[in-house]
């Protein structure tokens, strides 16, 4: 194929790739976005095709063999995965990015073992540094990843028995990050001279995936969407570096536009936190340890909080991850269409940053209940009206919400949270006291005026909107 048609193919595959990024900024248009990137992708791979031109045999079964099983896998992810599990299938493709453009890096200079390495010179140095950097930052991204996908699930089984993912890092951790860090540049420098040395590729290989793990096993809980939102960023970077291997536009493209959302997206996590990046990548805030309980609180029932839900003027409820445990949604649409219609009541609905452990997953669930997008507030706009507010509803959020984080101590320190302990009236519905994500206690449990409704999230909003139903 002529090379301007190659170009122009490129050229619409990365404009599809930036219009789907600016739809995505929205949860309106979000799936309109996510069509527009998979048919920028799908332009891209055609494009690439084309441009090998390659012939009969072996080669088109290896890559429609590949495409399939792609395909296949990511389908079955897709459809399997439930919205609770969503944060660690982001982590695990984050992963399989950083891996990919690795691999692709990797089989580069693999040829220059077989064939030779390209001649000395600008040209040579920046295949070689890209190679080098492509195999840190892929590697590092994928270990990393795997690491961060079994912190947010807790743990890996291994032979029937759970073992809880560890959160440790002494002091002492910090300076063999950047030895080990050193260590790899120097190699990628060392790797100018000599491209085709295997020693230099497999220790460039080892270290970084060491690294990878050295740099997520610190970071707690409280601190894992802003390590996915990173990983996220990498992966694309990643992308980019071996787009400069292969002489690829529209992977440069791409794995910029990757790189850098995922950039902003990471500070802006990190706002959301309170946190400083080099703070979360090097301090270890996220928390190790759960708080023991020590206070207990007697439950309130359905028909004590319907009737103090009788006499409110205006509701704010505050989702979290236990609406995406109990996929309770639908039912609290339907409380707050019953308060609307039934007594006039105004409801809104507060939207922390991080709700859910990854940012958007509370906007994403309750649009599937067709809760209408102005109602959903960000936290910053609605704080301000939690004092005029007669019944804050917080269903399966707690460190969003947890008071501890304006004392300035322990792993929710400075963290900005839903001021829902300022409405008149709160009500809490969780399976048990326990604590949450941070593994901090929440003082907001045993407030006088705090009425908590024990158990699963579904079966509490479905009693509430009954007991509505009977005033």
């Amino acid at each position: 194929m002529d090379s301007e048609w190659i170009n122009i193919g490129y050229l619409i595959s990365a404009s599809l790739f930036i219009f789907g990024l600016k739809n995505l900024g929205h949860p309106r248009t979000a799936p309109k976005g996510n069509q527009y990137g998979m048919m920028g992708m799908a332009v891209a791979v055609i494009t690439t095709i084309a441009k090998m031109q390659l012939g009969e045999g072996i080669q088109w079964v290896l890559i429609v063999a590949g495409i399939v099983i792609g395909s296949l896998i990511g389908y079955i992810m897709a459809v399997k995965v439930e919205m609770t599990g969503m944060p660690e299938m982001v982590a695990i493709f984050n992963g399989f990015g950083g891996a990919a453009s690795a691999l692709v890096a990797l089989s580069e200079t693999w040829k220059w073992i077989d064939y030779g390495a390209p001649d000395e010179g600008l040209g040579r140095t920046v295949a070689v540094v890209a190679a080098g950097l492509s195999a840190l930052v892929g590697w590092m991204t994928l270990t990393g990843s795997l690491l961060a996908m079994y912190k947010l699930k807790g743990g890996i089984e291994i032979f029937g028995k759970w073992i809880r993912t560890p959160t440790w890092g002494p002091g002492w951790l910090n300076p063999v990050k950047a030895l080990l860090m050193i260590s790899v540049f120097a190699l990628i420098f060392l790797s100018v001279e000599s491209p085709t040395d295997k020693n230099y590729i497999a220790a460039i290989i080892g270290i970084s995936c060491l690294l990878g793990v050295i740099l997520v096993l610190p970071i707690g809980g409280a601190d894992m969407p802003v390590v996915v939102s990173l990983l996220n960023s990498l992966s694309g970077i990643a992308a980019a570096f071996t787009g400069f291997i292969i002489g690829n536009s529209v992977l440069i493209v791409a794995g910029s536009l990757v790189g850098a959302s995922g950039l902003i997206l990471t500070m802006i996590m990190c706002k959301a936190m309170n946190r400083q990046l080099f703070d979360v990548l090097f301090k270890s805030f996220g928390g190790s340890d759960k708080q023991e309980l020590t206070r207990t609180k007697v439950g309130s029932d359905a028909d004590e909080v319907a009737m103090m839900a009788d006499s409110a003027q205006k509701i704010i409820i505050v989702p979290g991850y236990g609406m995406a445990v109990s996929q309770c949604q639908h039912q609290v649409k339907e409380f707050a269409d019953l308060m609307t219609e039934k007594f006039d009541t105004e409801v809104k609905y507060a939207i922390h940053p991080v709700a859910g452990r990854m940012p958007g997953h509370m906007n994403v669930l309750l649009a599937e209940a067709n809760v209408p997008y102005e109602q959903l507030i960000e936290m910053d706009e609605i704080n301000p009206e939690f004092p005029e507010c007669d019944m804050a509803i917080v269903i399966g959020a707690n460190d969003t919400c947890n008071p501890a984080a304006r004392t300035g101590e322990g792993p929710l320190a400075g963290m900005p949270i839903i001021d829902a302990d300022q409405a008149r009236t709160v009500v809490i519905i969780k399976r048990s006291l326990s604590v949450g994500y941070a593994g901090v206690d929440n003082d907001l449990f045993y407030e006088d005026k705090t009425m908590m409704l024990f158990g699963d999230g579904k079966a509490m909003m479905t009693e509430l909107n009954n007991a509505i139903k009977d005033l």
